[in-house]
């Protein structure tokens, strides 16, 4: 069987199975079936808007902070442990991670002189 629809420019026809249309009429209460639809869609759009926020300046700063603070704290503890298992030297690798930690902020210093 075969039909034809003329519609206005501004209409659109969406097709769905049976069982949407019957969960449709079961939860649409006093709006129509379009009205319905509508603001399921419009619901979901917001939602997923709100799922895209980014992360403000001071979480950010927050977060390089910490990761610095993380990188500091692990190249000390390698130096260290590879001092002591070497009885004090330090071969050429170990003393280049010394300079990379050097060159680290230190825990102290203020993440507003980034």
């Amino acid at each position: 069987m075969r039909r034809t629809l003329l519609l206005d420019e501004e209409d659109l026809i969406l097709v769905i199975k049976e069982d949407i249309v019957k969960q449709i009429d079961e939860n649409r209460g006093e709006m129509t079936r379009p009205e319905f639809v509508n603001y399921l869609i419009q619901c979901q759009l917001k939602e997923r808007l709100n799922q895209h926020e980014c992360v403000n300046k001071e979480e950010f700063r927050n977060f390089t902070r910490q990761m610095t603070d993380l990188l500091h704290n692990f190249l000390e503890f390698f130096i260290s442990y590879n001092m002591s298992t070497n009885k004090g030297q330090l071969d050429e690798n170990v003393q280049e991670l010394n300079k990379q930690l050097e060159l680290l902020l230190p825990p102290e210093q203020d993440s507003e002189e980034l």
